[in-house]
């Protein structure tokens, strides 16, 4: 199968968007199909990029590290065309997405979607959340999931969104999947290495946090409950790994809290050499609100690191036994939810731990969403619409090069 991959984020641009997509076209391809990434330029990007075909785009206004394109349909047209692609599959509702929905139609043959970001969670940054509004959101999503063949939603919570923006299109849970042998266990000097650079020892109570600093991602819950934590585990040492507009915030917070000394700002950590950091953690710690599934959660238990997080659709079936860490559902449960996990420990399930791999596995990934393209394809064909719709307006100008 030759598969067209639509996104506005790809490498080097890092997120967890950019990375499931590299994930899923290296799993895709082990199984024998052809994967054709249409993207951004970047001028970070290699200029010997295989089967990576990049449109002219610019960086958007609000998020310089983000690129929207502003021309090339007629060109990705003929490019898809000719590599004779039998599905596209896109992963942004703007831009190259809206992009790769023409290509599809115009060529006719399926498009299918990954509905990645939960935008609600991400209002307040546009005008203080005052000019974009959640019905917004439900409208504009319902009109980009029309004429799709199948959506895929990484988590429940998002199939529960969607249903409730009253979209119809058939949706499949599959989460993104990770390469598990990336968080092998490494060697005791390179966790101590990790220890000794924040001055962190055997007797800490190493407890982690990856993840971007925005308000979103709730870290202030954390930090909130660090004083509780400390009168009751006074051993306990938080380590923040990442970047973001929240930074001063939390920094500032960690201070008027009194708890500074407790907590330490890492800053960026790359991918590639964060196995270690999870490794060398007691407890990975989240408090996030927006998470569709969370490659961070996965990211802890194929390192064999326990975590406590807030729960959700997706995670509270993820972390169904105790030997694998627990959920809490307030943001006030934090802290004692973590004291008492730590103050009862829970024996290690090798079994279960092993079963729970594979399910977050990439391969896992390549396998479902190879099902999913089957699935997809036969639901084209016996649903394929022969009228067109209004939105087929502007896809004149590329069918007159089919004639």
């Amino acid at each position: 199968m030759k598969i067209g991959f639509f996104t506005d984020t790809y490498f080097p641009q890092v997120s967890g968007v950019s990375t499931s997509i590299r994930t899923l076209k290296q799993e895709l391809e082990k199984r024998g199909h052809e994967v054709y990434i249409f993207t951004t330029t970047d001028p970070n990007a290699s200029e010997d990029e295989e089967r990576i075909i990049r449109m002219p785009s610019i960086p958007f206004i609000s998020f310089k590290e983000r690129r929207v394109v502003v021309r090339g349909m007629l060109y990705a047209y003929y490019v898809a065309k000719d590599l004779e692609l039998d599905i596209i599959h896109t992963h942004t509702e703007f831009g190259l997405g809206l992009l790769g929905k023409h290509v599809a139609k115009a060529l006719e043959i399926p498009c299918v979607h990954t509905y990645h970001t939960m935008y609600e969670d991400y209002l307040h940054y546009i005008a203080n959340g005052k000019l974009i509004r959640p019905v917004h959101v439900k409208q504009f999503s319902k009109l980009f999931t029309t004429h799709l063949s199948g959506i895929v939603c990484p988590s429940q919570r998002v199939v529960d969104k969607l249903n409730e923006y009253d979209i119809t299109t058939p949706k499949f849970i599959i989460p993104t999947g990770i390469d598990v042998s990336k968080f092998k266990p490494v060697l005791e000097e390179e966790k101590q290495a990790v220890k000794n650079k924040y001055q962190l020892t055997d007797e800490h109570l190493f407890l982690l946090s990856v993840s971007r600093i925005s308000y979103e991602k709730n870290i202030q819950t954390i930090l909130n409950g660090m004083p509780k934590v400390i009168e009751e585990l006074p051993q306990a040492r938080l380590l923040i790994v990442g970047e973001g507009p929240y930074k001063k915030d939390l920094e500032k917070q960690a201070e008027e809290l009194g708890v500074s000394d407790y907590v330490i700002f890492a800053g960026e950590v790359p991918n590639e050499d964060i196995s270690p950091f999870y490794q060398a953690a007691d407890i990975f710690v989240s408090a996030s609100d927006s998470e569709t599934q969370g490659l961070t959660y996965t990211e802890s238990m194929a390192a064999k690191t326990r975590v406590v997080a807030k729960g959700n659709a997706y995670l509270d079936p993820l972390f169904d036994d105790l030997s694998l860490g627990v959920t809490y559902k307030e943001d006030e449960d934090f802290a004692d939810a973590l004291i008492e996990y730590v103050k009862d420990p829970h024996e290690t399930k090798e079994a279960l731990i092993k079963e729970k791999l594979y399910e977050i596995s990439s391969e896992a990934f390549g396998e479902r969403v190879e099902e999913f393209y089957i699935k997809s394809t036969n639901y084209f064909r016996l649903y394929q619409e022969e009228e067109e719709s209004p939105e087929d307006e502007g896809l004149n100008s590329l069918r007159i090069f089919k004639k």
